[in-house]
């Protein structure tokens, strides 16, 4: 036999799996070897946390509370609720912001993000963490997919999501199905591919953008969006939505950042790290 058809014949060794003990349970069937934070933006959110913790996993590795600033307790509620959580303090202003300084912070191999008012359920978690680890690079949550849903949009949000949706999946060539919705979670390593740089609201459709435009695997998953439970919104239709509009706009006419490639211990599904 020829050293060529030696050469094409045989198969690249397997890599090996993590060791077992590097495994963690999450469901009765499912385990994962990668780690996991969760990122939960908050300012004056102290009487909406405790519903929210009540939702996140056990399985999950880290919490990292962005205070706005708050002048309640939402410091003190986030300790009393998990002593193990990390605080970061924003010292800018805005949603973006405030996802920027928690991102930065995180030691996890997958980050996911989570609103502080109670309308994201961290019971869904598990969801983007599945298709994560199965071979996704970035996983957005969607209201609109079989199963999703919302109890908090009113006509004009769901107008405008809808005609600035469209507008992203013609110029870029996607297929999402909602653009604005603030349930997302990614590999870690594509951190500077999504380079946070806006402060506001629109920093959703940032990352959905930048996503697509640097070729990462984008998975959507149903998400149910619930009403805040206390306090009142920061969002203004109109005001965000012309945000949203002129980064979609600016985006078009910049580059597109590289993705970061896997690591060299990992090739997609299970040497993730999913078993």
């Amino acid at each position: 036999m020829s050293p060529d058809i030696v050469k094409h014949n045989t198969k690249p060794p397997l890599r090996a799996m993590p060791p077992i003990e590097r495994f963690t349970p999450i469901t009765p069937h499912m385990a994962i070897s990668p780690t996991v934070s969760v990122v939960v933006p908050a300012m004056n959110e102290a009487e909406n946390l405790p519903h929210v913790f009540a939702t996140l996993p056990q399985w999950i590795d880290e919490i990292v509370l962005v205070d706005g600033n708050s002048v309640d307790d939402t410091v003190a509620v986030a300790k009393r609720l998990r002593p193990n959580v990390r605080i970061v303090t924003q010292t800018g202003k805005g949603k973006g912001n405030a996802l920027a300084a928690g991102f930065a912070a995180c030691t996890g191999d997958i980050i996911v993000m989570i609103d502080a008012d109670g309308s994201t359920d961290g019971r869904e978690i598990i969801q983007f963490v599945g298709a994560l680890v199965t071979g996704a690079d970035f996983v957005k949550g969607s209201r609109y997919a079989s199963g999703g849903g919302s109890d908090d949009l009113t006509f004009n949000r769901k107008l405008g999501n809808k005609v600035l949706t469209g507008l992203v999946n013609r110029i870029y060539g996607t297929s999402y199905s909602d653009l604005c919705y603030g349930y997302n979670a990614f590999w870690a390593r594509h951190l500077d591919v999504l380079n946070l740089d806006c402060d506001g609201f629109e920093v959703e459709t940032l990352m959905n953008i930048r996503a697509a435009k640097a070729g990462l695997k984008v998975h959507e998953v149903p998400s149910h969006e619930r009403n805040r439970i206390h306090g009142e919104s920061n969002l203004h239709a109109v005001r965000d939505g012309l945000r949203v509009l002129r980064t979609i706009i600016r985006e078009w006419r910049s580059n597109p950042v590289a993705a970061a490639p896997e690591p060299a211990a990992a090739t997609p599904a299970a040497d993730q790290g999913a078993a």
